[in-house]
């Protein structure tokens, strides 16, 4: 196949510091490609200057004759006052509305947006920062391309847009070079991964499991990564080739290899181990809505609705943007009233709310010093932790961590205000998108705390793996003002939504359209997942009659170990009685 575009030694520096050092690749025709690396580590640039938006210091860059291309970035702006008409309608030269309606692949970008609500006469000035950034990715996707440039398309899109743009994106023909920290995205979209670190663009094939896997093998083969990072690696591996070993549909690797890593590393998370430690720390109420509702003008959020969230819950809050996930969370953390109804807190809860909204510190602050402020150590299950350790975690290494607060870029702020978040020692943790503006890196250091972190959790996100790495179960809002628990998790969010558009259509007396064979998937891997908690489970139960015979003459013990028991045994029949549930579904 043709190249479409060549980068030979080509350099690109801002001030003294080179993000790019004589890198030389090439996109084809057909490619799918992901571009990752740590944050400033020069993806964005790569990408301006594979797109002309950027000239190189040094170096060529070559192009194909008549190269059709679109470029969405971070930085892309739209026309002060553009309707939504003049921006992803009037490009294509349609004379009349009639012309472009007819047009099924217009309709379906418009539609698979969400931007079909605005109306096309919507000004894009009066839209927030990712409502123009969904508009202008529209006006790129409905051209007909050779090549199709994006930065960070799936910031601004819920878990039902990234699924939609994955798909529109596998069923063009057009090459694709894209930069994103969402995992699930990479695997499902890109043949190839390029890793920008250190001035150099180091190439993959396949997407990000494979990338994982390549990572930890040369981290194996060559001996010289640090010892962090190559832990860090292992326990991804665990986690890929444990908890979802169909991720990987391209094992080009030496996977032998690899699983030689992790033959000694234990599950990402003791899931009992860490419920039972919750339930001391915390006890029987943690937070509970009562009959409460919420009403936004004339549209109800929330309806009547009764929720407990418990002791070790690990819950992954699902929705369409609009549907009131933040305002859950800040109904569960106490900063909004609801119109009807009561909130109870239990009296040893210590929250901690992630907003998406960046709060304000003194500009002359260092980051180490912000984080101190808040506490010098901390203890996060069996981590303990320094200030300056955990900093470094978020992004932060010993030289950054003198940075005054005010020369700090967006996303270093995210992290400084997670990471103060955490030196709290928070039970309850309430994480709104808690995955914006993090690197993939700092994204495994944020689930590797987590995993080992011993509270109750509940989190908004449309990061697909974040979801199913951190949270044991998964709730959503599907606009009828329910929160309903989803025991197939996001794919059971999916086919709901499904069903929900097509209801309009094939009206309420039509039979339900989803597959047997889909129900059949999602309820097989809802089973899965049940029968390896019950495993753990039963494992613990037979430990904890083990340690009570031990402890007969220790009535302190005796009576520890008999409350645990008795959570085992409980928790033990709640995942038996989903197992028959789901096992009906499955048949």
């Amino acid at each position: 196949m043709a190249n479409l575009v060549n980068l030979e030694s080509v350099s690109k520096s801002y001030g003294i510091r080179p993000l790019l050092d004589g890198v030389s690749l090439g996109v084809a025709e057909g490619d799918r490609i992901g571009v990752v690396g740590l944050n400033g580590g020069g993806k964005t640039t790569l990408l301006e200057v594979l797109a002309g938006l950027e000239p190189p210091d040094d170096g060529r860059v070559s192009r194909a004759r008549d190269l059709r291309m679109a470029v969405v970035t971070q930085r892309t702006e739209l026309a002060e006052g553009a309707t939504v008409r003049q921006v992803v309608i009037d490009p294509l030269g349609h004379e009349a509305d009639h012309e472009w309606a007819s047009d099924s692949r217009v309709r379906g970008v418009l539609d698979g947006l969400g931007l079909t609500g605005y109306g096309l006469d919507a000004s894009t000035s009066s839209m927030s920062g990712g409502e123009r950034r969904r508009v202008a990715l529209a006006a790129a996707l409905i051209q007909e391309l050779d090549l199709l440039v994006l930065d960070e398309p799936t910031n601004h899109l819920d878990v039902e847009g990234v699924r939609w743009l994955a798909e529109h994106l596998l069923a063009r023909r057009t090459a694709l070079v894209v930069v994103t920290h969402d995992r699930w995205f990479l695997d499902t979209v890109c043949g190839r991964t390029w890793e920008v670190t250190g001035g150099r663009v180091e190439q993959y094939e396949g997407g990000y499991a494979d990338w994982v896997f390549a990572r930890a093998e040369r981290a194996r083969l060559a001996e010289t990564l640090e010892e962090r990072r190559r832990n860090l690696a292992r326990k991804e591996l665990a986690w890929l080739r444990r908890g979802a070993p169909a991720r990987t549909s391209k094992p080009r690797y030496r996977i032998e290899a690899a699983e030689a890593l992790i033959a000694d590393v234990p599950a990402p998370r003791d899931t009992v181990e860490l419920l039972s430690f919750a339930k001391r720390r915390l006890g029987r109420t943690v937070l509970e809505l009562e009959d409460v509702s919420l009403h936004l003008g004339e549209r109800a959020l929330l309806d009547h609705v009764t929720w407990r969230v418990g002791p070790g819950d690990r819950i992954g809050l699902v929705g369409v943007n609009g549907s009131g996930k933040t305002t859950l969370l800040r109904l569960l953390a106490g900063d909004l009233e609801p119109d009807g109804g009561h909130r109870v807190e239990g009296k040893t809860v210590r929250l901690a709310h992630l907003t998406q909204e960046l709060h304000d510190l003194d500009p002359a602050l260092r980051v180490l010093e912000a984080v101190e402020e808040v506490a010098r150590r901390v203890t996060l299950g069996k981590l303990e932790l320094t200030a300056s350790s955990l900093a470094e975690r978020f992004g932060f290494p010993g030289n950054r961590q003198w940075t005054p607060i005010g020369d700090l870029s967006g996303g270093e702020r995210r992290r400084l205000q997670l990471a103060r978040l955490l030196m709290s020692e928070p039970n309850v943790l309430l994480l709104d998108e808690p995955t914006n503006d993090l690197d993939i890196d700092t994204l495994q250091q944020l689930e590797d705390l987590l995993d080992a972190w011993p509270g109750t959790l509940v989190v908004v996100s449309h990061d697909r793996y974040l979801v199913e790495r951190v949270c044991d179960t998964v709730v959503a809002l599907m606009g009828d003002g329910k929160v309903r628990n989803l025991p197939g998790g996001i794919e059971e969010y999916l086919r709901r939504r499904d069903e929900q558009r097509a209801a309009p259509a094939t009206g309420p007396a039509q039979p339900k359209t989803v597959s047997n064979a889909t129900e059949r998937r999602a309820a097989q891997k809802e089973l899965a997942r049940l029968e390896r908690r019950l495993e753990s489970l039963s494992k613990r139960e037979k430990e904890l009659h083990e340690a009570l015979a031990l402890a007969a003459t220790n009535p302190e013990r005796l009576l520890e170990l008999d409350a645990e028991l008795r959570a085992v045994v409980a928790d033990k029949d709640e995942v038996e009685a989903s197992w028959l549930e789901a096992a009906e579904r499955a048949e």
